[in-house]
């Protein structure tokens, strides 16, 4: 049996031993909450692994552009002009996939995703939603511009049209990379592989010229994107 000074000294050491374990606890803790508050939202997808490949869509044919794309291009012809000497899909590094996480998180966040009729009383307009309000394609040519000025090509980002889940036409962004097609949407925070968005692929920009691309076996005709 212990003597009483040998009792007291053992409860000490345990004492002891319990704070350090609650101390190592609470700094992990600290730790996690810090990386955490570092990536924001973003923390849900990793900012630091590459996805899974995607794979690529296919484009079957030459398809006729959206009506308010074609308007949108005539005030700002800069921002549908190609560049051929742009590589037309981007180099996935893990760098570039933060960014492309990252700029996808932060539009959705600031930008007020409301329909065309009730912002500016039409069914269809293309524009950046500079007032901070836009529909779904003004919130994908804001994601495009804000990748484009942090350093990725122009050509690989491609506005596409989709049929949603609720069968009704809507615009995504298409990073398109060496790794596959991702896509940015308002719809999620994360960037996702085409193939899991859930979406009928119907047609997006291409990447040669003016005329837009049918893609897969999905039917080439006009989609209106007003959600």
């Amino acid at each position: 049996m212990d003597r009483p000074d040998q009792a007291r000294r053992k409860q000490r050491d345990q004492r002891g031993l319990v704070q350090c374990i609650l101390l190592a606890l609470a700094l992990v803790g600290i730790a996690a909450t810090t990386l955490i508050n570092l990536t924001g939202a973003a923390s849900a997808q990793s900012l630091l692994l590459l996805p899974a490949a995607a794979g690529p869509t296919q484009a079957v044919e030459r398809a006729v552009p959206i009506g308010a794309w074609i308007k949108f291009c005539q005030k700002k012809p800069q921002e549908c002009q190609i560049d051929r000497s742009q590589p037309a899909q981007i180099r996935l590094t893990p760098d570039v996939w933060a960014t492309l996480v990252r700029v996808n998180e932060h539009v959705n966040s600031v930008v007020l995703a409301v329909t065309d009729k009730d912002h500016w009383g039409v069914v269809d307009r293309w524009d950046y939603p500079d007032d901070g309000m836009g529909d779904c394609e003004d919130i994908q040519l804001l994601k495009r511009k804000l990748l484009v000025e942090a350093g990725l090509p122009h050509r690989a980002l491609r506005m596409t049209v989709v049929i949603d889940e609720e069968g009704q036409g809507h615009a995504v962004l298409m990073a398109r990379t060496d790794r596959g097609d991702y896509i940015l949407d308002n719809k999620s925070d994360g960037v996702l592989p085409w193939r899991r968005t859930g979406y009928t692929f119907v047609k997006r920009e291409g990447a040669n010229g003016p005329a837009w691309v049918a893609l897969g076996d999905q039917p080439a005709s006009v989609v209106t994107a007003n959600r």
